[in-house]
């Protein structure tokens, strides 16, 4: 028959034959000589044997006793083990850090920042998803996700990193031939898409766009877009260099479209692994900020081109 012993009394049994005495065992774990005495006779009767030899001036162990004691002592040491490592990887980054990120963000900011953390916190190893879905971190078991957009879950803590800003462009020669599009002329007009049938809400209204062309990647749909396919809505960092060098061109007014959060989502703040809290802070430090095309109204841009008098 399987006896079941608390560890807890195994260790009290091992502290009391350490310090030899009841009394310094319980001032050693904060408890009443009493409790100790009590403990250690029903741990002997639940064994059946006698642990102790007591007298009045001396307190020893037994034959089974001393045997005993050598595995409490054992258990006790890996007990302290388990104990000190738990703290050490709370304290310093160790182990492997898993994480999400959408594809697009992933290919352009992360690789850098993945990099420097490995080589400054080499006990650490990370696994990294990419991929443009919503991942579960608590079912999948994720230290961090990198979300682009709105939350959907309260119970995640949440650090922002950024803004992404969105931008309407179109080529230079898909204007030429069709226009540059108002808020009243875009519903009709021909786009690149993610879906067959999308909703842009631009300028406080929406409007129903059926795209020529389905893509579910925005490189491709930035390449379409210089190839005069039709506008689309594009993040600033898959378009700023095809609209710094003239290739794409901003449509319905310098502003972006909408500009959406960029965060960092882990399970709690509490007791933060330091592997975690480290590579936030790397993601809030080395990142930098998705920043707006900086560009300015025509007016404007038609006044500073202007020659200054002589």
């Amino acid at each position: 028959m399987t006896i079941s012993i608390p560890p807890a009394d195994m260790l009290l049994f091992a502290t009391v034959v350490r310090e030899g005495s009841f009394t310094r065992a319980a001032q050693q774990l904060g408890v009443t000589k009493q409790t100790v005495s009590e403990r250690i006779a029903r741990l002997e009767e639940r064994l059946g044997v006698r642990l102790l030899e007591r007298t009045t001036r001396r307190l020893r162990p037994t034959e089974p006793g001393t045997l005993y004691y050598e595995r409490c002592s054992a258990i006790a040491v890996q007990i302290d083990e388990a104990n000190a490592e738990v703290r050490r990887r709370q304290a310093e980054p160790v182990g492997s850090l898993r994480v999400s990120a959408p594809v697009l963000y992933g290919r352009r900011y992360l690789a850098p920042v993945v990099a420097e953390f490995l080589c400054a916190h080499p006990k650490t190893r990370v696994e990294l998803l990419l991929a443009d879905r919503r991942v579960d971190l608590i079912e999948e078991g994720f230290d961090v996700a990198i979300r682009i957009g709105t939350m959907d879950d309260s119970s995640l803590t949440a650090r922002k990193l950024g803004e992404g800003h969105v931008y309407c462009v179109a080529s230079p020669g898909f204007l030429a031939e069709h226009g540059r599009p108002t808020l009243r002329s875009l519903r009709g007009l021909r786009c690149v898409g993610l879906r067959p049938v999308e909703t842009w809400e631009l300028g406080g209204t929406r409007h129903k766009m059926e795209p020529v062309l389905v893509v579910n990647d925005f490189e491709v749909a930035c390449d379409a877009a210089i190839a005069g396919v039709g506008v689309a809505l594009l993040p600033s960092i898959v378009c700023r260099h095809a609209v710094a060098d003239g290739r794409l061109r901003v449509v319905l007014g310098p502003q972006p479209a909408f500009v959406l959060p960029v965060v960092a989502l882990y399970p709690s703040r509490r007791h933060l692994p330091a592997k975690v809290r480290l590579f936030v802070d790397a993601l809030a430090t080395m990142i930098e900020p998705m920043q707006p095309l900086g560009l300015r109204p025509a007016a404007s841009r038609r006044r500073s081109s202007k020659r200054a008098p002589r």
